[in-house]
């Protein structure tokens, strides 16, 4: 990934608890990576968690936030490595996209044809 080109967006993360902050985040785009591995961008996406316990283990990513350039399988935050807490290795981050459904610790993207 860290051999891929790099965007960097100011997204913000909301939590359902009901804090929000903006953030500037680096890493690839999902789009990027979806074309880079043979797959049409306007398909929905599987992300799969290293979390496999709890409701967050699995998420799909529509196929409207896999479009956006700024929908990121994120390897930074605020210049820094992801730390564990914010989902290292990578984690996505989208724009518009509750935090809830933000999945941490990314293991896989499935792409749906």
């Amino acid at each position: 990934l860290l051999a891929m080109p790099q965007r960097t967006h100011r997204l913000p993360i909301a939590c359902v608890e009901g804090w929000s902050r903006s953030a500037l985040w680096t890493g690839v785009a999902v789009r990027d990576l979806v074309v880079h591995a043979g797959g049409d961008p306007r398909s929905d996406v599987t992300v799969r968690s290293l979390q496999t316990r709890g409701a967050f283990g699995v998420s799909t990513l529509p196929a409207a936030f896999v479009e956006d350039h700024r929908t990121l399988l994120a390897l930074e935050l605020n210049g820094e490595p992801l730390s564990l807490d914010h989902g290292f290795p990578c984690r996505i981050i989208a724009p518009n996209r509750p935090g809830v459904l933000q999945t941490k610790w990314v293991r896989r993207l499935e792409v749906h044809t």
